[in-house]
């Protein structure tokens, strides 16, 4: 029992991981273990983002994640899943830096603009000397960001936005922005790079708040962004977005993110409610020994063995390019509901020591709550996945699009 608390892999998947997966899976896990668990609470409680790991998050080779060359370790689906894992096993907030950094924000980049834009950008992003962000979401558009209202219009050698963005993880103080809007002449969207001059200010024009009140992923901050004659030059437009087509090949890339946490989540959710019921005591004994807790962690370990079933069947299918969207979406929807329930089923284990930031069960139980909604919500992706078994689509009556878009 011991065993499958310290190590709760029940049908020993990560024994088929190669040596540099299991290095690589090791390493991640004793960075967060060492240097982000014992301090995280406190930046949570207080709503900041702990900048003192950057430089080691930097050192640890994942920055950059499937991205191949300039600095980026050109991980395999499996590994890029396993650093996600890890790192959601130990906070939310980290991950959804390294997730909107890494993938959203230099996927972009990697995947839509030419060589010359990557050398410019990549590099420093890879070593965290820059950090990045993804500005998708609108106040109003979030499942259909493909709606998205904010515009660019291009005067001789200048593009000018204007727009709303809401929701955008680091758009407050990031060194590099991807932000996405509709081109006034052609109506089709395209990206652009907002970056802070070498004084560290934003163009004229882009105005990020961050966005108080949060009761999950506190320490990660999401800004509102209201952008007013915001002006860059014509060479931040990446060259290789043309459409929302772009949008969705960078969204196809990186989905599957979400799941990944979401299984890490609820292996913290397991080892504390099991370790916790080995050593509280009550009536004369660990709680552990009574039937009605086993049946919870019985239940508990079923659960996340499906959801690491899910997501190991899910990187194999990427690496072959044979993962659909509506599979993508089943795995979201499931990995997310058993992971949800995990941390509920923890937190009343614990009871009252369940609601103290020590006992790190509330912090991703809230963290949860997030992720069930970013990357889609389980009522978009049951649509997604209900839309591919019966062929008919039951969000297309009210929008202009056929294919739902989220993001972080």
């Amino acid at each position: 029992m011991t065993n499958v608390i310290d190590h709760p892999d029940y049908l020993l998947l990560d024994s088929d991981l190669s040596a540099s997966d299991l290095a690589l899976r090791d390493k991640v896990r004793a960075f967060g273990q060492t240097r982000i668990e014992p301090i995280i609470n406190g930046y949570w409680e207080r709503a900041e983002f702990p900048r003192e790991v950057i430089p080691g998050l930097a050192d640890l080779g994942i920055i950059g994640t499937f991205i191949p060359g300039y600095g980026c370790p050109g991980l395999s689906r499996q590994a890029a899943g396993l650093v996600a894992r890890e790192m959601g096993r130990i906070d939310g907030s980290v991950n959804t830096f390294l997730g909107v950094h890494s993938n959203l924000c230099m996927g972009s980049i990697y995947m839509l603009g030419n060589e010359e834009q990557r050398h410019r950008w990549l590099p420093a992003m890879a070593r965290l000397e820059k950090t990045g962000a993804f500005a998708l979401t609108e106040p109003t558009h979030g499942s259909d960001s493909v709606s998205l209202e904010t515009t660019a219009r291009l005067e001789g050698g200048t593009w000018v936005i204007n727009g709303h963005k809401r929701w955008i993880g680091n758009g407050h103080e990031a060194d590099v922005i991807v932000l996405y809007a509709r081109d006034e002449a052609d109506g089709q969207v395209k990206a652009f790079i907002v970056e802070k001059s070498a004084d560290g200010q934003y163009p004229q024009g882009y105005n990020p708040t961050p966005i108080p009140g949060k009761i999950g992923k506190r320490a990660i901050i999401q800004a509102d962004i209201i952008i007013e004659e915001m002006r860059i030059p014509a060479e931040n437009r990446l060259a290789n977005c043309e459409s929302f087509a772009g949008v969705n090949r960078v969204l196809k890339a990186t989905r599957g993110g979400a799941s990944w946490e979401a299984v890490g989540h609820g292996m913290a959710a397991f080892e504390l409610a099991a370790r916790y019921a080995m050593e509280r005591e009550q009536f004369g004994g660990p709680i552990g020994g009574y039937q009605l807790v086993q049946e919870k962690l019985a239940t508990m370990l079923s659960d996340l063995t499906s959801m690491q079933l899910m997501c190991t069947r899910m990187a194999q299918l990427q690496e072959r390019d044979e993962l659909t969207a509506p599979m993508a979406s089943l795995i979201k929807m499931t990995t997310s509901r058993k992971a949800l329930a995990m941390c509920r089923e923890a937190r009343d284990m614990l009871a009252g020591n369940g609601l103290l930031l020590e006992n790190h069960v509330a912090r991703h139980l809230t963290d949860m709550e997030v992720v069930s909604t970013y990357e889609g919500t389980d009522s978009m992706q049951a649509l997604i996945v209900g839309r591919d078994i019966t062929g008919l689509s039951a969000f297309t009556r009210h929008s202009r699009s056929k294919t739902p878009a989220t993001a972080r």
